[in-house]
C-alpha cells in the first residue's frame, strides 16, 4: 500500500482549513491543521509534511515568518494562501521561498490541482523502469543534481527550494541557449500555472544571490528576451 503524502494546513480560519482538509482527504492525502504559525513550526519536523499550505494572515507569527523558518532548514514545497492580491505580496512570498501563491477566495478544485502539480515536480528521486535515473550537470565549481535535488557550489551544499533548482538545472542543461520568460514559466511551472513572468525574475534573482558570477559561467540577462546560462569556456 502506498504511503499517503502529508499536507500541513496552516490557516487561522477554521472553516477554510477544514474545507481544504476535506477535499485533500478525499484525494487520499493525510492532512493536519494548525491555526497559528508557532504550533506549525513546533510540529514541522515531527509531522514531516510533503507540502505546506500556508496562510499569510496568521495571529502572532505571520505566514512570511513561518516561510522563513521553514526555509532555514527545509526545501519542502510551500503554497501560500492569501486574500492579498497585490503584486508586491506575491513577489515577497516567492522571494522568501514559496513555490506557488493563491489568492483567496479560491476554487478548492484548483487548489487540489496545484497541490498535485507541485508534488509531481518535487519528486526527489525519479524512477525509470525500477531503477534510479541520475540527472546531473557539472561545471567548474558547480554540480546540479536533479536526482536528489542538491546543488554543490565551491565545495558547499547550497539549499534551494525545488523551483529554483529545477530552473537552474533546466537552463544549465542547455548552456548558452536563450530562453524567454514565457518558455521558462511554461517549462518549470507548467501550463496549468496561473502566474506572470515576474515569477521567473524573482527566482533568477535568488539564484544570482546564491551563486553570483563565476569566471567560467553565469546567469545572463538577455534584455528584452529572457535569460541564459552562459558558459565562457575560460
Amino acid at each position: 500500500m502506498a504511503v499517503k503524502q502529508k499536507i500541513m494546513i496552516v490557516d487561522d480560519d477554521v472553516n477554510i482549513a477544514e474545507l481544504i482538509g476535506l477535499y485533500l482527504t478525499k484525494e487520499c492525502f493525510e492532512t493536519k491543521i494548525y491555526n497559528d504559525g508557532e504550533s506549525a513550526i513546533a510540529d514541522f519536523n515531527s509531522f514531516a509534511p510533503h507540502l505546506v499550505l500556508l496562510d499569510l494572515m496568521l495571529p502572532g507569527m505571520d505566514g512570511y515568518q513561518v516561510c522563513r523558518e521553514i526555509r532555514a532548514t527545509s526545501s519542502t514545497p510551500i503554497i501560500m494562501l492569501s486574500a492579498k492580491g497585490e503584486v508586491f505580496d506575491k513577489v515577497l512570498g516567492l522571494e522568501l521561498g514559496a513555490d506557488d501563491y493563491m489568492e483567496k477566495p479560491f476554487d478548492t478544485k484548483e487548489l487540489v490541482a496545484r497541490v498535485k502539480a507541485v508534488l509531481r515536480r518535487y519528486k526527489a528521486v525519479p524512477e525509470t523502469n525500477g531503477e534510479s535515473e541520475v540527472r546531473v550537470v557539472t561545471f567548474p565549481d558547480l554540480t546540479i543534481n536533479l536526482t536528489n535535488y542538491s546543488v554543490l557550489f565551491m565545495g558547499r551544499n547550497i539549499d534551494m527550494p525545488p523551483k529554483e533548482l529545477e530552473l537552474l538545472f533546466f537552463m544549465a542543461s542547455s548552456p548558452n541557449h536563450v530562453f524567454t520568460r514565457e518558455q521558462l514559466l511554461d517549462q518549470i511551472w507548467g501550463y496549468e500555472y496561473i502566474g506572470d513572468t515576474r515569477t521567473v525574475d524573482v527566482h533568477i534573482k535568488r539564484l544570482r544571490e546564491k551563486l553570483g558570477d563565476h569566471e567560467s559561467w553565469r546567469i545572463a540577462t538577455i534584455w528584452g528576451i529572457g535569460y541564459k546560462f552562459e558558459v565562457t569556456g575560460n
